[in-house]
């Protein structure tokens, strides 16, 4: 089987996934909110006033040991009204207008660093899933800017961070999330989680394997599912399928009905040589119905068919397969039944599988084990124009078709 973890690809944008949803996009713009609105003047009662700075003093710092020192995140009076348009776009959920009244705000030689980072913070939010590469170069321009309070800056970074991976440029996501742990000196879990998928999917599964495990020992009975199993990658990844075994059955004692979860873990029980737990795993899920695409039963049967003695167990899953239209009908499954019933000491069945499997083959390989067969079971003239087909389509020892077709009787 392939080295590679079966659901690498799935697991790493999956873990993406978790932070780059329509909620987080709307947490992501909602810190920002809150600051402009408490930061407004003259437009609000003294009363009024008190109770939104008392609201934002009572805003939690998400980096509390950043190293940043935190600025003033105030809007202008002069401003304020221009700002507050860009805030109600973006409430819209109208990028069209949320991005020109933005730029109109970045180019404002009168706009302070705080209406130019919010602006382009906001427009950056507004295009998130739209244009991910636009809201990259916001985001950037919000870092730049310098005038966000920590909590919306770093926020920036993390969300930056995150698109660079979405868009396969992994080693600069990573870059990312190294400068913001660097600076916040954050051990926030889901930070680390994120940092962990980066080296993943970068293939530098120690450092991954270090990263996942301090996000899970610091969520705890929080920790998500998906640090679970890209853990699990990492360390089969790594060749360390033991290590990977031993996170796989924890987290099925969990979830025992995980159908991804079993799989994955009768692949790692394959990778370490452990076939008859492989099987028992998957016999299991049969019984359970939970063998419903074409490569769950295909893994069964290939794990029969290579085990000795076992061959007619193989045959039992493969004609199940077939029965439930499950398994597809083409040259590789009949190529395997016919092997299976022709080990097993059953020659008319192995004819029957092989005569439908021949004509499916892209090269005339199983026709001429069909030829094969059918000459040691003295059908000669049939073995013959099997042998013939196989020339015509090709086979790698063509000697051995026209062995069969010299031979008289």
């Amino acid at each position: 089987m392939s080295k590679t973890f079966p659901v690498r690809h799935a697991l790493g944008t999956a873990l993406l996934a978790l932070f780059l949803t329509g909620a987080a996009t709307e947490t992501f713009a909602q810190s920002a909110s809150d600051a402009f609105h408490s930061g407004r003047k003259g437009r609000k009662a003294d009363k009024e006033q008190q109770q939104d700075k008392g609201s934002a003093a009572k805003v939690e710092a998400k980096y509390p040991n950043a190293t940043r020192e935190e600025p003033e995140a105030k809007a202008s009076a002069k401003l304020s009204a221009k700002l507050k348009k860009i805030f109600d776009a973006y409430g819209e959920n109208d990028p069209a207008v949320v991005v020109p009244l933005a730029d109109e705000m970045i180019a404002n030689d009168k706009a302070n660093a705080y209406e130019r980072a919010i602006s382009a913070r906001l427009a950056a939010a507004s295009l998130v899933g739209e244009d991910d590469a636009k809201a990259m170069a916001y985001l950037q321009k919000a870092l730049d800017f310098n005038g966000l309070s920590n909590n919306e800056h770093y926020d920036s970074m993390l969300m930056l961070g995150q698109l660079q991976m979405q868009g396969d440029d992994d080693a600069k996501g990573l870059a990312t999330i190294d400068k913001l742990i660097a600076e916040t000196r954050t051990t926030n879990p889901e930070v680390l989680a994120i940092k962990g998928n980066a080296l993943y999917r970068l293939e530098r599964y120690p450092e991954a394997i270090a990263a996942l495990t301090q996000a899970i020992d610091v969520a705890g009975a929080e920790a998500k599912p998906e640090w679970q199993q890209l853990l699990m990658a990492s360390y089969f990844d790594s060749d360390q399928p033991a290590k990977a075994a031993e996170i796989a059955e924890a987290a099925l004692a969990k979830s025992p009905d995980d159908k991804k979860l079993q799989l994955n873990l009768a692949s790692i029980y394959m990778q370490a040589g452990q076939n008859d737990k492989a099987i028992a795993l998957l016999e299991k899920m049969r019984a359970k119905g939970q063998l419903t695409e074409d490569r769950d039963y295909r893994n069964l049967y290939a794990l029969y068919l290579n085990t000795e003695g076992r061959e007619k167990e193989g045959i039992a899953v493969i004609n199940e397969g077939l029965d439930k239209g499950v398994i597809k009908p083409d040259y590789k499954t009949y190529v395997a039944l016919g092997q299976a019933y022709y080990f097993t000491d059953q020659p008319a069945l192995a004819i029957e599988s092989y005569q439908k499997g021949a004509p499916l083959a892209p090269d005339g390989e199983a026709y001429l084990n069909l030829a094969r067969i059918l000459w040691s079971e003295n059908r000669l003239g049939e073995a013959k124009q099997a042998a013939q087909k196989a020339l015509d389509k090709g086979v790698k020892k063509p000697e051995e078709a026209r062995k069969v077709l010299a031979q008289k009787g």
